[in-house]
């Protein structure tokens, strides 16, 4: 395998993702794939029909990676190796995206409430010589919620751009009675998997 740059590029808006890395420190370059406007999203992140919540976030978060791969070599960048993510919470088989209003996260709030349900983050990884994903599955189980509970947090800005209507680095940390699993990977970057992929696409890590 060649060696890489200690720098990646990082194709994902989120915030906590940024963090993350930095968390173990991972230099990275934002490579910002459309998610909207009159063309439509560089990658759709539409649920095939009958398609289960792994086979799903995994898929898309491989799509991810492999566009912005693309673009890379279109634009003649630095060959770095390319991370991309997707999250989602599931529910009964049901794949909750993110509410496009507050009716829609109350909603998804009192399917969560006094309930364990399963948070599902893929991350992917594409470079020179490798291509790649892991899927990391938490369970994450909510106390019982009120309807001032779920009403107050709609109020708020947090639901609206997470996977199943909340954020566990926000407010709703004060929903979560117990996990099993990754805070990391809740958050939307499982830190033990990433470091796992980033190594198999040739990056030293501390």
């Amino acid at each position: 395998m060649k060696p890489v740059e200690k720098k990646i590029f990082l194709a994902s808006k989120s915030p906590r993702r940024r963090e993350l890395l930095r968390q173990i420190g991972v230099d990275f370059e934002l490579l910002m794939l459309r998610s909207d406007g009159p063309r439509g999203p560089d990658v759709s992140e539409d649920v095939h029909q009958n398609e289960e919540p792994l086979a799903y976030v995994g898929r898309v978060a491989q799509e991810k990676a492999d566009f912005a791969w693309d673009i890379i070599q279109k634009r003649r960048l630095i060959l770095r190796p390319v991370l991309a993510a997707d999250t989602t919470v599931t529910i009964d088989g049901e794949i909750l995206g993110k509410p496009a209003n507050a009716n829609e996260a109350a909603a998804m709030l009192r399917k969560l409430s006094g309930r364990t349900h399963q948070v599902l983050t893929s991350v992917a990884v594409h470079s020179q010589d490798f291509s790649g994903h892991i899927t990391q599955v938490s369970d994450v189980r909510f106390g019982k919620l009120t309807d001032h509970d779920i009403k107050a947090y709609c109020a708020t800005t947090e639901p609206y751009d997470k996977a199943g209507g909340y954020g566990i680095q926000g407010l709703a940390a004060l929903f979560v009675e117990h996990i099993q699993g990754s805070h990391s990977g809740i958050m939307g970057l499982p830190l033990f998997e990433t470091a796992q992929l980033l190594r198999q696409a040739g990056l030293k890590l501390p």
